[in-house]
């Protein structure tokens, strides 16, 4: 599903002289914001947002000529009881660029108000107590927590900030985890300026208005227009997080900008937001992204021992694709373009996203397979804008070897990553494939294998009121990898089993056998000798039993009433669980779960699950898919019924009955 979104180009609006922006006064709480209880847009919510509003524009350093954006912030919000006490606690971003320059907060106020005694008290945030998390050297956080927080308080803060980099202008959100009753922004674009503004969300602007601001920036002496875009929202509802989603950046209501062009006084026009064909001249000339694509010199000496137990094409990839995971260790930085070279970072054995994967591209271009480098934005950073090209949406590249006719996408930044599998955070929507030869274009990212599980016990009940047998635990794609990861955070297979001993307290892990850990292509077994105490005696008369001990589903991951985003799993998901229980002599089955067969519309999964008894033996089978990376929000509501009902199968007991 693409995410909902209006494109407008911003141009100097010709009408009349408008007036300065308009805020509402810090620290003036009424009796309106005082009786305020809850609100119909949500009535359960804990805190609500009175009032919002934001402005920017565009202006320039008198120190350095440089201009820069000018965005002042304003909020006042309710604390309506002690579950919204975490709106106190503020967080700003403040970016760090590779010019060392950096984002300024200037002209912090904020105070709490609390009505005591028939009046409003105000206590205002000591200054002493805001602090700078250093988050990455990209990024640091200002962080504060409004003082004497009580029920029913009003808080209010109020920032500006010199951002450094003017091509996204500002980002503005109406919608956030609390609603909001009013949200006003006024952006005030120079007339030398067009921005590409695009306002995502399924929600409606309440109001929005184009003016002039005369003479609102100076440039060499001369005066400069600037349009007065005004864009309100009213009654804007919460955005709430659910399981299985992207950034929530792609669906929340909000405005965008991206610097479209800049007209110089000089009468020279330049043009920012370029076409595919100018980007992809510009990449592959970058020392840092093409540079590095091409240096199969690097490669000479090192690919005669590298592919020397290899015969075809795709061996020749996978040695090479072994050899890089090995040779260059992720710091942990993302990014499309090389920190230093490939050659350092295979020296140094470390590197970011940029150099692990270019030099995945020029090994394999040096061993003369078809490799093309894949520039993408991961799930948390957002989907990228397909109507015009803007690089700076992308945060990560990985590497497409093409051979005999079929794609791979190769990302040799986790260790346990098989061959062709790219991690979760990669499967986003789309990506752009950059050809050292050709134009480059688009190419769906999706997951290359089913997420499977596949269950099986063999064990028996005894006298004693316990069942003994042997779990096996067969997993492929994420599931596996997941799994090798937590080994090998665990340092090693007896902790990573006593970890999982601990997380089940009514299972206890006997004897353990992994097999196939290192071997990324086969599935992960766990092979397990378990023992499970059910009954504390078995002289009573009945018993009852829930088979459903394996893989048991107790939450439901969809609760909205309505959930205006897609349901992304990244990839496709199959679990199955086969059960074989032998009982002492002597025992029927007096009741049972009922059989369900239960299916999402248009093929989209089904659910079965059965129980047999025969010959002292419970035979059980459950076979649980969902057969798409993505349901539509329209699809949400049957997927929520389709565990619904899931979850109220496996809460049914079995009834074991003592013949007389």
């Amino acid at each position: 599903m693409k995410t909902p979104f209006l494109v407008l180009l911003i141009y100097t609006v010709f009408g009349l002289p408008a007036a300065f922006a308009q805020d509402f006064d810090f620290g003036k709480p009424n009796g309106d914001d005082l009786n305020l209880k809850k609100t119909a847009i949500d009535s359960n919510a804990n805190a609500v947002v009175i009032r919002e509003f934001g402005t920017a524009s565009i202006q320039i350093d008198d120190n350095d000529g440089h201009s820069y954006v000018d965005y002042k912030y304003h909020v006042k919000i309710k604390i309506l009881n002690k579950l919204g006490f975490n709106q106190s606690n503020i967080e700003i971003p403040l970016w760090v660029y590779n010019n060392d320059k950096e984002d300024e907060m200037t002209d912090l106020t904020a105070a709490t108000f609390n009505f005591i005694n028939g009046q409003f008290v105000r206590t205002d945030l000591d200054k002493k107590q805001v602090f700078t998390d250093n988050r990455s050297k990209y990024l640091k956080i200002k962080k504060f927590t409004l003082p004497n927080i009580k029920e029913g308080s009003i808080i209010e803060f109020t920032y500006r900030i010199n951002r450094r980099n003017i091509f996204n202008f500002v980002t503005w959100e109406y919608q956030s985890a609390i609603p909001k009753l009013y949200s006003e922004f006024i952006g005030f674009i120079p007339a030398i300026y067009n921005f590409n503004a695009s306002i995502r969300g399924y929600l409606k602007l309440s109001s929005q208005k184009g003016d002039i601001s005369k003479d609102c920036l100076r440039i060499q002496g001369q005066n400069i227009d600037c349009s007065k875009m005004t864009y309100i929202m009213k009654d804007i509802p919460p955005f709430i997080e659910e399981s299985y989603m992207t950034a929530a950046s792609n669906f929340k209501s909000a405005i965008y900008f991206e610097l479209s062009d800049v007209q110089h006084l000089n009468g020279y026009k330049n043009n920012i937001t370029k076409t595919w064909k100018d980007v992809d001249y510009e990449l592959t000339g970058d020392k840092s992204f093409g540079g590095q694509m091409k240096r199969k010199d690097v490669f000479k000496d090192l690919l005669p021992v590298v592919l020397k137990n290899s015969n075809d094409d795709l061996n020749k990839a996978k040695a090479i694709y072994a050899y890089i995971k090995k040779s260059i260790v992720w710091n942990g930085y993302r990014g499309k373009y090389s920190e230093n070279s490939i050659k350092k970072a295979l020296d140094t054995h470390s590197g970011n996203i940029g150099d692990i994967n270019l030099a995945l591209v020029a090994a394999l271009s040096a061993a003369n397979l078809d490799a093309e480098a894949v520039m993408l934005s991961t799930r948390e950073n957002g989907i990228v804008n397909n109507l015009y090209p803007v690089i700076s949406d992308f945060d990560y590249v990985v590497a497409k070897v093409n051979i005999a006719g079929q794609s791979y996408l190769l990302d040799a930044s986790d260790p346990l990553l098989p061959f062709g599998l790219l991690p979760m955070r990669c499967i986003n929507d789309r990506g752009r494939v950059v050809n050292l030869k050709k134009e480059s274009y688009w190419y769906d990212l999706k997951a290359s294998q089913k997420d499977i599980s596949r269950y099986t016990f063999d064990g028996a009940l005894a006298e004693d009121g316990k069942i003994k047998g042997k779990l096996i635990t067969y997993s492929n794609g994420y599931s596996a990898l997941n799994k090798r990861n937590k080994i090998l955070k665990a340092s090693s297979i007896d902790q990573y089993v006593e970890k999982l001993d601990e997380q089940m307290p009514e299972i206890s892990i006997l004897k353990h056998k992994i097999s196939n850990l290192d071997s990324l292509d086969l599935p992960l077994i766990e092979d397990y000798d378990i023992e499970m105490k059910v009954f504390d005696r078995m002289n009573a008369q009945q018993f009852y039993f829930n088979p459903f001990f394996i893989d048991h589903t107790t939450k439901n991951p969809f609760n909205l009433s309505e959930r205006n985003y897609p349901v992304d799993l990244a990839a496709a998901n199959e679990k199955r669980v086969n059960i074989l229980l032998r009982l002492p002599s002597g025992y029927t089955l007096n009741d049972q779960p009922k059989d369900m067969n239960i299916a999402l519309p248009d093929g989209g999964g089904k659910y079965l699950s059965q129980i047999s008894f025969m010959n002292d033996t419970i035979n059980f089978s459950q076979v649980f898919q969902l057969n798409k990376a993505i349901y539509t929000p329209e699809e949400y509501l049957s997927l929520k019924e389709f565990f619904s009902r899931i979850i109220q199968q496996q809460k049914t007991d079995l009834i074991l009955k003592k013949a007389k």
